[in-house]
């Protein structure tokens, strides 16, 4: 019971790992709906067999401009969009979740003397 706690606790400090299964995912099915080989995309992409690979198995660190080359060649794009965040919104004046920032004269500005 521990163990699947633990397990549990690592996957909510990763979100990240999701996404990157599920573009690991959509590049697999895609390839395989165009009947493609893993070779014959690498090599309309300028990259490896291997990485085409290691992309479709999830890897969570690739070089974000081959795996742009891969997603083309495939018909598939990357696209940003706004998602939770981890950084408070700003408060207007420049600080962040209310801390005091520091001004131009090096003074903390908002903090109490």
């Amino acid at each position: 019971m521990a163990d699947e706690q633990l397990e549990a606790d690592a996957r909510e400090q990763r979100p990240d790992r999701s996404r990157v299964r599920a573009l690991a995912a959509a590049a697999r099915r895609r390839r395989a709906e165009l009947d493609l080989r893993q070779a014959e995309v690498a090599d309309l992409a300028g990259c490896s067999a291997r990485f085409l690979h290691t992309l479709e198995h999830g890897k969570p660190s690739l070089r974000l401009d081959k795996v742009l080359d891969v997603l083309e060649v495939l018909g598939l794009g990357l696209a940003v969009v706004p998602g939770r965040g981890r950084i408070e919104p700003s408060t207007g004046d420049g600080a962040r979740g209310g801390e005091p920032r520091e001004g131009a004269d090096g003074a903390r500005e908002g903090a109490s003397p």
